[in-house]
């Protein structure tokens, strides 16, 4: 009789060993993750404003997360699985919260739209129209060029008695407006006509608001990175203009061109509260990545904030509840 082979059967435990050895490659990806959701402002901006660009679509590292999920399932990997969980983690800090219903409407509360319509707009009043649809107490308007702005002028008349322009941007309103003066928030190095910017006073049911209206130059992705440094000084004057004004209840609107996770938009994000729900991406209005649409206010919480459905612009409207606080002058 020959030899019996030897036995080729893995020593016991040896598959367990296995499940916690591979996919450190995928572990690592997920810490990887998890430090750029967390330690976001700590990525440099000196060169090519790689931060700006990280936080200006921030929310999408979960979908990295679930592709890492996906393939840490593949490889049957403890150790990746495990890893997740931090990323998993640190993106329902940020923005679990967003994805909550909104809390019930009740007193001492303000609906506000804001949209820049796009001066190439080929339907300003159908646009019109659909803003107002939502019933706004305010709607805020950017890119407004003549002749679409009498266009915007004559069909919101009836429903929006009080209106007030300066350069492209407008604020319309249920409620009588007082005080009306451009804001100089045109940053160095532009010389032609340019007037973006809107604060005026709103006299609501409940109360004086100081109304901001903003429309904050356009940022470019190059080869060499983010060209942000315009719409940075703008936020910059934007900013101390807000931090000057004597109501204590501000609302601020605009297309700001920022997400508010994007450091340029400290200035405005440091002084103003966001909303509380909903991410309401509104650019492109092809494909939204990212809302540059903009609500803020200061004593005041913008309580939810959400998309329209689109218009002929190439963003989409954002609509957002703004509770008023009480003991305001």
């Amino acid at each position: 009789m020959g030899r019996s082979a030897p036995s080729q059967e893995a020593p016991a435990g040896a598959g367990r060993q296995s499940v916690w050895r591979r996919g450190r490659v995928l572990a690592g990806l997920a810490v990887l993750t998890a430090g750029l959701l967390v330690f976001h402002r700590a990525v440099p901006n000196s060169v090519g404003r790689v931060g700006s660009l990280l936080e200006a679509f921030l929310p999408w590292l979960g979908l990295v997360v679930v592709v890492l999920f996906a393939l840490a399932l593949l490889r049957r990997s403890a150790v990746a699985l495990v890893a997740l969980l931090l990323p998993v983690a640190a993106w329902t800090y940020l923005f679990g919260g967003l994805l909550l219903p909104g809390a019930a409407p009740g007193a001492r509360q303000l609906v506000v739209v804001q949209h820049n319509v796009s001066d190439e707009n080929a339907d300003p009043a159908g646009t019109a129209r659909a803003l107002a649809d939502a019933g706004p107490d305010l709607i805020a308007l950017e890119e407004l060029v003549p002749p679409a702005l009498a266009v915007y002028e004559r069909t919101l008349a009836a429903a929006y008695p009080y209106h007030e322009v300066r350069g492209t941007v407008g604020l319309w309103s249920r409620h009588p407006l007082t005080g009306a003066r451009a804001l100089d928030i045109k940053p160095r190095g532009i010389t032609e006509p340019w007037s973006r910017g809107l604060r005026t006073e709103v006299h609501t049911p409940h109360g004086r608001v100081a109304a901001y209206v903003a429309h904050l130059p356009s940022l470019r992705v190059r080869a060499s990175g983010l060209t942000s440094a315009r719409r940075d000084e703008s936020a910059r004057l934007l900013g101390e203009a807000v931090a000057a004004e004597e109501l204590k209840t501000v609302i601020l609107l605009g297309d700001l061109n920022g997400t508010v996770e994007d450091r340029g938009l400290a200035p405005l994000t440091s002084r103003l509260n966001v909303a509380e729900r909903g991410f309401a991406l509104s650019f492109p209005a092809a494909f939204p990545l990212a809302r540059i649409d903009q609500v803020m206010a200061r004593s005041a919480t913008v309580t939810d904030i959400r998309t329209l459905p689109t218009t002929g612009s190439d963003h989409i409207p954002v609509a957002a509840r703004i509770t008023l606080s009480a003991g305001r002058r």
